[in-house]
């Protein structure tokens, strides 16, 4: 029996440390920190998250990687994390997987528009832009998917209207929504078009109540409202939750709207219900896998203790009991 998923209560304050420097200093120098934080990511090299890809692709599940890093205001450093997503397409470009036929692909990268420069003080959009072009022509060579990833609401408008640019000359290119967002229903309808990708999830930033809805009932009502547009679309459904009532839902929709299991897929995060993801990857479901690397995991990470009592519970007492 699946476990059942529970607000987290201190999720707010989590959310604001996420942005304390202070807090941030503390945790990332505590030795016990790494030991937990490896099972949320893959690794700080490149080397060490295609070591990982390799399991999961062998389990019979799929990828997307990310390779961590936000709110970049350094041109130079939006210029180091661009050359590593090339590096990192150039390596996936070597796996059988890329030059697998079928519509689907197995491999995919994901892309925050804030490492590639968007809040630059100069220019920020026009380089985010350029630079994600560049990634996307890299992936189109390689065989590889590129998803844009969602960020707080304050970047949202930026975020789609770079994706609707780039889809022009690269239809296949993913955009994600959050659920949690008052507008994501109407971003659904705008967005699920033929041979659109829209990953949905719930949504991980800390928001005000004027544009995301906060208690648990309505993030998952709007979840699941979000979902049946995108089933009931032409587009290609991603369905990013690790909740079984909602994943138990998604299979109902799917039937409804007479979808086969190559007309949609489960997303799930690294480290999180392993056992699930292997349960439906094993019956036929597409499963992919979100699968960061990098040193800056410190954002990406308080957000994951954020979503579950569980998670936070973990870390709590293995941080209490270092000695």
């Amino acid at each position: 029996m699946a476990a059942q998923v529970f607000a987290n209560p201190l999720r707010p304050a989590i959310l604001a440390a996420a942005r304390s420097a202070t807090l941030k200093t503390a945790i990332t120098k505590a030795p016990v920190t790494r030991s937990i934080v490896s099972r949320f990511i893959a690794g700080d090299t490149r080397a060490q998250a295609l070591a990982v890809a390799r399991a999961i692709l062998d389990s019979g599940r799929m990828i997307s990687i990310d390779y961590l890093g936000e709110d970049t205001t350094d041109a130079a450093q939006a210029q180091a994390t661009v050359a590593e997503y090339l590096a990192l397409l150039a390596d996936l470009a070597e796996m059988p997987e890329a030059k697998a036929p079928g519509q689907v692909r197995r491999l995919e990268v994901s892309v925050k528009l804030s490492a590639l420069g968007l809040a630059l003080p100069v220019d920020g959009p026009a380089i985010a832009r350029e630079n994600a072009r560049t990634l996307c022509a890299a992936a189109e060579r390689a065989g590889v998917w590129i998803t844009v990833d969602a960020e707080d609401h304050t970047t949202t408008d930026a975020t789609l209207s770079l994706v609707r640019d780039l889809r022009a000359d690269h239809p296949w290119l993913g955009a994600v929504l959050q659920s949690y967002l008052r507008r994501a229903e109407a971003d659904c309808r705008d967005l699920a078009g033929p041979g659109s990708r829209i990953r949905l999830c719930k949504g991980a930033y800390r928001e005000p109540d004027s544009v995301a809805f906060q208690p648990k009932s309505e993030v998952d009502a709007s979840y699941l409202r979000c979902l049946r547009v995108l089933m009931e679309g032409r587009g290609y459904p991603m369905v990013a939750t690790h909740d079984p009532a909602i994943i138990a839902e998604a299979g109902s929709m799917a039937a409804d709207s007479g979808r086969g299991r190559g007309d949609l897929e489960h997303q799930m995060l690294y480290g999180i219900r392993d056992g699930e993801q292997l349960r439906l990857a094993g019956r036929g479901a597409q499963m992919r896998v979100y699968l960061p690397y990098g040193s800056q995991w410190y954002g990406y990470f308080m957000r994951r203790l954020a979503e579950r009592p569980a998670n936070l519970g973990f870390f709590l007492r293995s941080f209490l009991t270092r000695d």
